[in-house]
């Protein structure tokens, strides 16, 4: 299977089963969203939707936010990771939204990983997510299951992940492709122990090819698109 026909497949595949993909984050807004992503740095997407309610009740826009001090933040965001920086992180983008965007969310990668906390990936988030621009944001999961399929090749970094992904993905797809692909690794090609026998991309995967295959044709299980939690 040439790399076009694995890329043709996949796709196929996704739009069939997953068709309608998007963030597990919640969020009603740009500025919601964007405080999510900084929270969900290292964290699950589970705990961030259990401590932004709170959140926006305290500081429902960057206004208000950009008044708070840690004392304010940092009690109502405890239970993520890396609270203390992510505290700093959030009152330094809200001021930065107040003091140079007029308190919008940028549209555009340059002002955007300007804003404290927010770095390359983030900001795609936010292109793709609230602006539906052709961005691709590579976590661990985009970068791990997109090596392990083979729709990467010899990528060592998320930027070069990226930017073979944004090769052969349709420009159209890319900001849905970006959950797939997210969604995918968070429940079917899990890092330890991926779950070869429920996937559906068997035919076009590289890694079961090689590692699996065998294995996994004892087991007899139906295949699955990624399952969500509500």
């Amino acid at each position: 299977m040439t790399k076009k026909e694995r890329y043709e497949y996949v796709i196929d595949w996704f739009k069939k089963n997953d068709p309608d993909a998007k963030t597990e984050l919640h969020y009603k807004n740009p500025y919601q969203l964007l405080v999510a992503v900084i929270l969900s740095a290292q964290c699950t997407d589970k705990r961030v939707n259990i401590v932004t309610p709170a959140f926006f009740k305290a500081f429902p826009g960057p206004e208000s936010l950009s008044k708070a001090d840690a004392d304010d933040v940092f009690p109502i965001i405890r239970s993520v990771s890396f609270a203390n920086n992510k505290t700093k992180h959030l009152i330094g983008m809200a001021k930065m939204l107040m003091e140079k965007h007029k308190g919008k969310v940028p549209d555009n990668m340059e002002d955007l990983v300007e804003l404290p906390g927010v770095g390359r990936k983030t900001a795609n988030v936010i292109m793709s997510v609230i602006y539906e621009q052709p961005n691709m944001a590579v976590d661990t999961h985009v970068f791990r299951v997109s090596a392990r399929i083979g729709l990467t090749t010899n990528a060592k970094t998320p930027l070069q992940t990226e930017q073979q992904l944004l090769r052969y993905i349709p420009e159209e797809l890319v900001h849905i492709a970006h959950h797939w692909l997210i969604l995918h690794g968070r429940y079917v090609c899990v890092a330890r122990r991926p779950k070869c026998e429920i996937c559906g991309l068997r035919p076009a995967c590289k890694y079961y090819q090689t590692d699996m295959k065998y294995i996994v044709e004892k087991v007899k299980a139906p295949v699955k698109a990624p399952r969500r939690k509500s």
